[in-house]
């Protein structure tokens, strides 16, 4: 099948809105008979308008997928203005092929990019339009707000750089006064995870962790059935994944943050969290085999939750697995057939409905990942609403998701040397 045409990563500029439209918005003349409210309102009203702006730092097959699914959403909702990368060249390369008006070649001239909008950068913008305005002392930092988390909740930087580096990057965006989507795994531990959440806090801006599986149609579907209960109580959630990962290096490697757990286990853990509600296990019991490098090449992990619910995950870079998931109820059961992770089949009770996804514009590196159109639009949707966490995967989650993959390597004896720092 012949991939789908392209839309420009930028498109034709939108008819001069933007922040210094905003700011001509708020220039009037005293005695014109304008409500100050109105002009401040209209203001918001273009800002709100504008595409939501993304910094991508990472310019390898994760990257280069994101930007493919973004190309499958309105150019005038989701723009890719500036990519990062460890070397100039290889970010130029990435920016050409994408068509990215920006490359650096390295993630601080990133953090530092206007174009990727700070809370600091917005005020010392702002500011001065709204005081010639002269609303009421009273208002005007109200007024201000309004102006400031309509643009700044458009930009937003993707993190797709390797796991082992996400504390540290992270850290650079988040104190740069950057919104930040995390590819998953967040950090190697949920000491490193607090450690970003309390940065997002502090600096007041947005911060999720990238598990674009809660985002796809048919996750959203089977939340629906479930506060539902379309298949009564459920009493047992399985969720498998396995594929053969033992060639790649960074799968295997103890300083690359290998194992199955880490980069595939995540997904089947979250998926039982998600579930029962991100409620906290009464036990976790997990075993399985690790490689001469100390990393684990399969892992089952049982959680055991109240009123007698449980929870079944089976990960493997070894061998393939059935990958898929299985909720079981007292009136039913809900299946996510193969890829459960970024799925477009969803079986209720024996009948199948299909979800299908966009083609892409290009070859893309892993299975079905024009599904991140899902998390790139669930982002800016929180975003629009001034949101700092995604209701669909919520920090809190994060944290409990990485507390047990930290039991649980700790059961299996699979150390990395973040658990010492």
């Amino acid at each position: 099948m012949d991939n789908a045409p392209c839309h420009p990563s930028v498109p034709p500029p939108l008819g001069g809105r933007g922040p210094k439209q905003a700011e001509k918005t708020l220039k009037f003349r005293e005695g014109d008979g304008h409500s100050h409210g109105n002009q401040v309102l209209g203001a918001v009203g273009i800002l709100s308008n504008m595409a939501t702006r993304w910094g991508i730092c990472g310019a390898g097959k994760i990257s280069h997928d994101w930007n493919v699914a973004l190309k499958t959403l309105p150019a005038e909702d989701h723009q890719a203005v500036a990519v990062a990368a460890r070397s100039l060249e290889s970010a130029q390369d990435f920016a050409k092929k994408h068509g990215i008006p920006q490359a650096y070649g390295s993630y601080e001239e990133l953090a530092k990019d206007p174009n990727i909008a700070s809370s600091r950068l917005l005020a010392s913008r702002l500011a001065p339009a709204l005081f010639r305005c002269r609303p009421s002392r009273a208002n005007r930092l109200r007024l201000l707000q309004k102006l400031c988390a309509a643009l700044l909740y458009r930009d937003v930087v993707y993190l797709g750089v390797l796991h082992t580096q996400h504390l540290r990057v992270g850290l650079l965006f988040l104190n740069a006064g950057k919104n930040v989507l995390c590819e998953k795994p967040f950090a190697m531990n949920s000491r490193e995870v607090k450690q970003l959440i309390a940065a997002a806090k502090k600096n007041n801006v947005f911060l999720m962790e990238g598990i674009w599986s809660r985002c796809f149609p048919v996750q959203r579907e089977v939340s629906r059935l479930l506060s539902e209960e379309a298949v009564g109580e459920v009493k047992v959630v399985k969720a498998y994944f396995g594929s053969p990962q033992l060639h790649i290096p960074r799968s295997v490697e103890t300083e690359l943050g290998g194992g199955a757990l880490l980069d595939i286990g995540v997904y089947c853990l979250q998926f039982v969290l998600m579930v029962f509600q991100g409620e906290r296990p009464e036990s976790i019991h997990a075993t399985g085999h690790r490689l001469e490098s100390g990393v684990d090449e399969v892992m089952i992990v049982v959680l055991k939750f109240s009123r007698n619910r449980t929870g079944l995950c089976g990960f493997s870079i070894g061998v393939p697995l059935p990958n898929d998931a299985t909720i079981s109820g007292t009136k039913g059961t809900i299946r996510i057939p193969s890829p459960m992770w970024c799925p477009s089949v969803l079986v209720v009770n024996g009948k199948e409905t299909e979800y299908p996804l966009p083609e892409p514009c290009m070859p893309m590196n892993f299975t079905n990942s024009t599904g991140l159109r899902y998390e790139a639009e669930e982002v800016r949707q929180c975003l629009l609403k001034g949101l700092k966490e995604s209701s669909r995967m919520p920090l809190a989650d994060s944290v409990l998701l990485t507390e047990i993959m930290d039991e649980a390597r700790r059961q299996v004896g699979v150390i990395f040397t973040q658990d010492n720092q």
